[in-house]
């Protein structure tokens, strides 16, 4: 699957942060100092870019409110905002493709959610994935699925933070 540079970009900081286990990477803000970078990885993804489209990028991706700079610990940071994060699972979930495979043991997935007000940006884009992942609606908030995509469920409302609004249940149709 061919991405465009940014979203290119953004899985590969992505990929750098999980690396990292942080929240943050250090970098110098101007090309030519890659060498004061206290990020290895973070040098190899400058170099993979041009000296002028990894400026562009970082601009870019700044003015779009997806990434911050910061002075922390007497050097900058780039530091993910939550619209970044966003749009991160957003490419992030471009790979993660549903199977599709009808469970063996023949019971269903069903999710229910309770997702705030506050949320529906989250909760509209959780709905989305269900469909994608072959769910069907039961009820407003009960979606019902016969395809063994547990896993890609649970990691996407881990990955949106809506974890604690969402639950999955393996339930068997019996007959009356």
């Amino acid at each position: 699957m061919k991405l465009p540079v940014t979203e290119k970009f953004l899985w590969d900081l992505y990929n750098l942060l999980e690396k990292a286990d942080n929240a943050y990477l250090h970098f110098p803000l101007r090309y030519k100092s890659l060498k004061e970078s206290s990020s290895p990885e973070l040098i190899q993804l400058q170099k993979k870019y041009e000296r002028r489209q990894f400026s562009k990028l970082i601009s870019y991706l700044k003015r779009k409110g997806l990434i911050r700079i910061r002075e922390l610990e007497e050097r900058r940071a780039i530091i993910l905002t939550p619209k970044g994060r966003g749009e991160i699972l957003k490419v992030k979930n471009k790979f993660l493709l549903p199977s599709k495979k009808k469970r063996n043991d023949g019971k269903w997935i069903m999710v229910a959610f309770d997702i705030n007000e506050k949320q529906r940006s989250l909760r509209n884009y959780f709905r989305e994935k269900l469909i994608e992942f072959g769910f069907q609606k039961f009820q407003q908030s009960i979606w019902i699925s016969p395809y063994d995509v547990l896993k890609e469920i649970q990691e996407i409302a881990r990955n949106l933070g809506i974890e604690k609004g969402v639950r999955i249940f393996l339930i068997e149709e019996k007959e009356i």
